[in-house]
């Protein structure tokens, strides 16, 4: 049976840190193949600095070369509202004999009962957690609200990596560099669409 790892995000833009942990996912984890998942408009976010399309244009770039990752287009290209457990029952009925390992942080674990339909979100996935400083969640505790999830979780030892994209927008927008944060295809790309430039969080420190 393939092991698919499912990674969501808004990738606005994609870094070396998604990288990382989708790479370090594969080997822990043994995973046939790992899908980045650009989020459409997720209920918990903001406005998105960049257009659907220009992310995964950003996310192909960013993964190309490592034939373990793909891109997948399923919460892109359906209609809203856009909520975890809808794409990975998606995902279910396009992949029926994997087994789906949703890619997240301890941090997102911790917060997992706020999310729409989180019984039904482990019934369709494994959850794959990385470690966040900080972020310890007390299983027994996730237990009473969501009955059977301490049987689902596979933790991930990966390093922790310090990016964030709403930093690096920041610094785009600040006219500072982004290299060797994010791939240099993905720092081409954010140049020759000049994307991020008018972002209005300009506050930062070079």
């Amino acid at each position: 049976m393939t092991r698919l790892g499912i990674l969501g995000g808004t990738f606005d833009p994609p870094h070396y840190g998604h990288l990382i942990l989708a790479e370090m996912a594969a080997d822990g984890l043994s995973l046939d193949c790992v899908l980045f998942v650009p989020a459409a408009d997720p209920p918990h976010k903001g406005a998105l600095r960049a257009s659907a399309e220009h992310r995964a244009a950003l996310v192909e770039r960013a993964i190309a070369g490592n034939p373990r990752f793909a891109l997948s287009r399923v919460d892109l290209d359906r209609p809203g509202p856009h909520y975890t457990a809808d794409m990975l029952r998606l995902l279910r009925q396009e992949f029926p004999a994997a087994e789906l390992v949703f890619l997240i942080g301890s941090d997102s674990l911790r917060d997992l009962p706020k999310w729409s339909r989180p019984g039904e979100l482990i019934r369709l996935a494994r959850l794959g957690v990385m470690h966040r400083p900080g972020y310890a969640p007390d299983l027994a505790q996730l237990e009473q609200g969501i009955p059977g999830i301490r049987e689902r979780v596979d933790w991930i030892d990966a390093p922790q990596i310090d990016i964030s994209a709403t930093n690096l927008a920041r610094r785009v927008s600040a006219g500072l560099s982004i290299r060797y944060q994010t791939p240099d295809a993905v720092r081409a790309y954010i140049e020759a669409h000049n994307l991020y430039r008018n972002d209005p969080e300009t506050v930062i420190s070079p």
